[in-house]
């Protein structure tokens, strides 16, 4: 074999060697954008990393900051009205490996949102509390006071950040506590606010649910192990006259997660207190009859007075 023969070669194995190089190097740069794509759970906040650009805030409040994300149909810049849903505890989601958790990407978060307000009519934002769906915090620290100035702060730099004019509220269990507190900490441009299956009455809430499970009793500690929860039930005096505003509560008689009868009890507490509000007993999925049927907190909005059909 000549020597321009084995040269040939060597230079065809050369680029052979550089491709297949290329090639690992672009697969791993491509699992590793893959892996970017992940929201984060549980993190610190850090204001350089927030994507305000996009679809975050940086929400300052008198017991500091966090970045929290916010996922978003096309059409609410400018919009009169806004639909903002907060979801429910994650306390298992939360010790999940990201790419473990449903949905949590921010194409996944804004397809929902997208869906949502085809169904609804309106403008709708996900709006993803502190430590869940990329958004700073920990999540463990919920129904304490921080975790609703947060939600509180960013509203209102979303607000300001698309020029909104003002909103329906809808959470399910702990986003239903937080739109009580949101309530409480006296917010003024809450046209309706729609709570399923909340969380009040909460150090109520958590002793019968540690005898329930057969637990030794914690005076003054919530269920998630913290004194001093932000109970809305014991704030009701936050909550501006609106003679304007529909308050929708919306539970299970047979709720084990969260009483009926704690509900009711924060419902007559704003009825006393002037408030418009309506109580109702909506069928829910078993054996906990926690999580309602027919997607209530979203149907609901036919309750509200906001002259849409």
């Amino acid at each position: 074999m000549s020597i321009n023969t084995l040269s040939g070669q060597a230079k065809t194995l050369t680029v052979i060697v550089v491709i297949i190089s290329s090639f690992a190097i672009h697969l791993m740069s491509v699992s590793s954008e893959a892996q970017d794509e992940w929201l984060t759970w549980n993190a610190p906040a850090n204001r350089q990393d927030c994507p305000i650009e996009q679809s975050a805030v940086w929400a300052e409040h008198e017991d500091g900051a966090e970045c929290i994300r916010y996922f978003f149909s096309r059409d609410i810049d400018e919009a009169p009205l806004v639909f903002v849903r907060m979801y429910g505890d994650r306390s298992v989601a939360m010790h999940q490996a990201p790419e473990e958790i449903s949905n949590n990407t921010e194409e996944e978060q804004q397809a929902i949102a997208e869906r949502r307000t085809r169904e609804l009519g309106l403008p709708v934002i996900i709006l993803a509390r502190p430590g869940t769906y990329g958004s700073s915090g920990n999540h463990g620290e919920r129904r304490q006071k921080s975790e609703f100035l947060a939600l509180d702060a960013a509203l209102d730099e979303i607000m300001q950040k698309h020029r909104i004019g003002s909103l329906i509220l809808s959470g399910h269990s702990g986003g239903a506590t937080a739109i009580g507190a949101l309530l409480t900490l006296g917010r003024e441009d809450i046209t309706c606010a729609i709570m399923t299956s909340g969380a009040f009455g909460l150090l109520e809430r958590a002793q019968r649910l540690r005898e329930r499970k057969g637990n030794p009793p914690r005076p003054g500690i919530d269920g998630t192990g913290l004194p001093t929860p932000y109970d809305p039930l014991e704030h009701i005096s936050g909550v501006i006259d609106d003679s304007e505003r529909t308050i929708i509560i919306i539970g299970n008689r047979n709720d084990i997660n969260t009483p009926f009868d704690l509900q009711e009890k924060f419902k007559a507490a704003l009825s006393d207190a002037g408030h418009q509000v309506t109580l109702i007993d909506h069928p829910a999925h078993g054996p906990s009859s926690h999580n309602l049927k027919g997607r209530i907190g979203y149907t609901a909005i036919e309750y509200c007075d906001i002259g849409i059909d």
